[in-house]
């Protein structure tokens, strides 16, 4: 993948609407993060704390679209990515957070934070500061917003899989996950 000799591939990560389980399941590749770090690095990531996406080779993003936030972090990854990876069933389907899609988001809103008495004894008004995202009417899987490259699917997927698919992009291969490597869970 590098086009240089002894230039690491620079990989970009982030989360979305979604769990985190991706990036657990990238951690969990355990003692493979090593000769991993040979051979790439990483720009964007909970990993390095950075907050924006620069020219990077790889972009691994898991979690679905919900909010103004997600789709400009979506966009400039895909302004900033050589390849753009689906990572887990949020980013490929919508996942769970897309199980309100069903349902009226003024409406719901409405009852959590006016009707619900968890939160309605507080202040009893749905927040609108101009700090929090937008929300979207509906979540969206990321090929919905931008070209995806390439689908990592599961729930999480596991870190075996995401090892097969990071190190056969590495090396220049196309990436194919077979059976024990996918799983819909």
């Amino acid at each position: 993948m590098s086009d240089s000799p002894g230039r690491k591939v620079r990989i970009a990560t982030t989360s979305l609407a979604g769990c985190f389980g991706c990036h657990m399941s990238l951690l969990d590749i355990d003692e493979r993060l090593f000769p991993l770090l040979e051979l790439v690095e990483f720009d964007r990531s909970p990993l390095t704390d950075i907050k924006h996406c620069g020219p990077c080779d790889i972009g691994l993003i898991e979690g679905g679209v919900c909010n103004a936030e997600n789709v400009h972090v979506l966009r400039e990854f895909r302004a900033n990515c050589e390849i753009l990876v689906a990572m887990g069933a949020c980013a490929v389907t919508g996942g769970l957070p897309a199980q309100r899609n069903h349902l009226d988001l003024g409406q719901c809103l409405q009852e959590v934070y006016l009707t619900e008495m968890s939160l309605a004894t507080g202040r009893g008004m749905i927040p609108n500061d101009p700090e929090l995202p937008l929300p979207l009417d509906k979540v969206h899987p990321l090929h919905e917003v931008v070209k995806i490259d390439y689908f990592i699917p599961g729930c999480p997927p596991s870190a075996d899989a995401i090892w097969a698919f990071l190190t056969a992009l590495i090396e220049g291969r196309s990436p194919r996950l077979g059976h024990g490597l996918i799983s819909y869970d």
